[in-house]
């Protein structure tokens, strides 16, 4: 993943409500919510959520399917583990093989 789209997905994950959707839609599981069950849940006006999801779907992380009168989101599991991958690899040095590599020669000396 590059840095700027890793950057941008980061930054919507940091909004509190936004955050909250994604959990919300995680819990769900695959099959995911409707609009409406998601605005019921987190008991925040249509408006507001529809700015959020916008925003969600933008980057990626959001999948939206129209059944009938209802829109339907999920989460886009494969674009949710690519970020935290990038978290793990990228960011975290004790994931490191050159960490291991380092470690193992410390601790040999």
């Amino acid at each position: 993943m590059e840095l700027q789209t890793a950057a941008d997905t980061l930054a919507q994950l940091g909004n509190p409500t936004r955050l909250e959707v994604v959990r919300c839609l995680v819990k769900a599981g695959p099959s995911g919510m409707t609009v409406g069950s998601i605005q019921k849940q987190l008991d925040i006006p249509a408006s507001t959520l529809t700015h959020h999801l916008k925003h969600l779907k933008e980057v990626g992380l959001l999948v939206q399917k129209r059944e009938k009168t209802n829109l339907w989101c999920s989460i886009d599991y494969q674009r949710l583990n690519e970020i935290s991958a990038f978290l793990i690899e990228e960011c975290c040095i004790f994931s490191t093989k050159e960490f291991e590599n380092e470690k193992t020669e410390l601790d040999a000396a």
